[in-house]
Order: C-alpha cells, then sequence, then structure tokens
C-alpha cells in the first residue's frame, strides 16, 4: 500500500517537545545536586514555565495535530482506543491525557518553586509575597512533586519504545522531522499556527516569565545614606 507523507508536528511544538526533555531533566540534576547549582535550577525553572505557558497557548493557536481541541477527547474515545477501535493522527486518547497531566505538573512545579527557599542560597522570585510557614510548604510540595513528574517522564518514554518495537510505530522520528508516513490516502498535513500565532504565544509566554521573575514586584526601597562626620 502506498504511503501518503504528511506534516505532523510543526517546527515551534518540536523544539517546545525537545526543549522541555532537556530542561527537565536538568532541573532533576541540578535541584538533586543542590549546592552552587541551585541558581542554575532556578533560572532552568523560569525557563520551563515559559515553555510550559507557550505549550498552552499553542495549543489554542498552533497547528493542527497540536491544537488541544484536535487531540483531547472525552472518555468514550479513550474506551474505543483501549478496546481497539481507535484511529487517528497525533496523540492518541492516553497519549493526550499524558501530556495535560505532565502540563499541570510541571506548572504545579514551576509555580511552587516561585515561593520556595531551602533557607541557604536559594530563594524563589516570588517568595516574599508569603509567610514563612506558607513558603517552608510550598518548598515542600515542591520537593515531593519531583517523584510524579519523574515517573510520568519514565512512563512516556516506556510508551514510546512500547510502540517502537511493540507496534512498530516509531514516534520519535516525527518529532524530530515533522513528517509521517501513514497508509490513509485522505490525511492532511497540519494548517495553522502561522507566523503571528507564534509570535502572539512567544509574547504571552515571555510576559508570563517576566511576571514570575517578579517583574511586578516593586524595587526595595534605597539605602539610607551613611552619616558624614561633620568634621
Amino acid at each position: 500500500m502506498q504511503k501518503n507523507r504528511i506534516t505532523l508536528w510543526d517546527l515551534p511544538t518540536r523544539i517546545t517537545h525537545w526543549a522541555l526533555f532537556v530542561l527537565v531533566a536538568l532541573a532533576f540534576v541540578t535541584g538533586l545536586t543542590g549546592g552552587n547549582l541551585v541558581t542554575w535550577h532556578g533560572w532552568m525553572g523560569l525557563a520551563i514555565l515559559g515553555l510550559v505557558v507557550f505549550r498552552l497557548v499553542w495549543g489554542v493557536l498552533g497547528s493542527t495535530y497540536a491544537r488541544f481541541s484536535t487531540f483531547v477527547r472525552g472518555p468514550s474515545a479513550i474506551l474505543d482506543y483501549l478496546r481497539g477501535r481507535w484511529h487517528g493522527l497525533g496523540h492518541n486518547p492516553l497519549g493526550a491525557l499524558s501530556v495535560l497531566t505532565l502540563l499541570a505538573l510541571l506548572s504545579f512545579q514551576c509555580l511552587t518553586g516561585l515561593f520556595a527557599t531551602d533557607d541557604i542560597a536559594f530563594e524563589g522570585p516570588l517568595r516574599n509575597l508569603v509567610d514563612t510557614d506558607t513558603s517552608a510548604w510550598l518548598s515542600s510540595l515542591h520537593r515531593q512533586a519531583i517523584w510524579p513528574i519523574g515517573g510520568l517522564v519514565c512512563l512516556h518514554v516506556c510508551a514510546i519504545l512500547f510502540y517502537t518495537f511493540v507496534h512498530r510505530d516509531n514516534l520519535v522520528i516525527p518529532m524530530l522531522s515533522g513528517k509521517k508516513e501513514i497508509s490513509d490516502p485522505d490525511a492532511r498535513s497540519a494548517t495553522g499556527g502561522g507566523p503571528i500565532a507564534f509570535v502572539l504565544a512567544v509574547a504571552i509566554a515571555a510576559a508570563a516569565v517576566w511576571v514570575a521573575d517578579g517583574g511586578l514586584i516593586p524595587p526595595p526601597p534605597p539605602a539610607p545614606p551613611s552619616a558624614v562626620p561633620s568634621w
């Protein structure tokens, strides 16, 4: 049967996917190592927050298969998929749940990190907006949330390996090249997600990072001038 080669994943989706993979891995290393690397951990957290916000906006403004309206489906679609009766392109119904859960966990992790402190060398950029007890509570949640995130990432990798070696459906190559060969002659390449949508998504993500980094917090008042002896 002749294959139909289509554009499945647009470039912004692919860049966001791989950038999140790299930054989350580095955030794990720097966060667990601590010490001088904790400053880098904070910067990576802001970068991850920007990518998550971009992906959320791109899920509305992006191209066909990147949009939530295309791949987020209800319980009936999940049941059809589990029974082997679902056919479609892009994320399958279980994959859609994985994407939403990971974005939610990463959002939670980034937001708690903004108010966290290690009481030694690091304070989140919004730490002073909450009291000490609240910051300690959010810091504890931030530390505990790394395990469900790590578990979900491992599950994601295992699913990719399962599809590659059992179903003979390589999911990595389309996420690298953007192209996928399928047997459906009626399938069409992704459309939408043009330059204006991209610029708007980047602007919203940049604004979110600016706010998260304390952009709306007024600077502290200048220190009073030191007294100068009259003599």
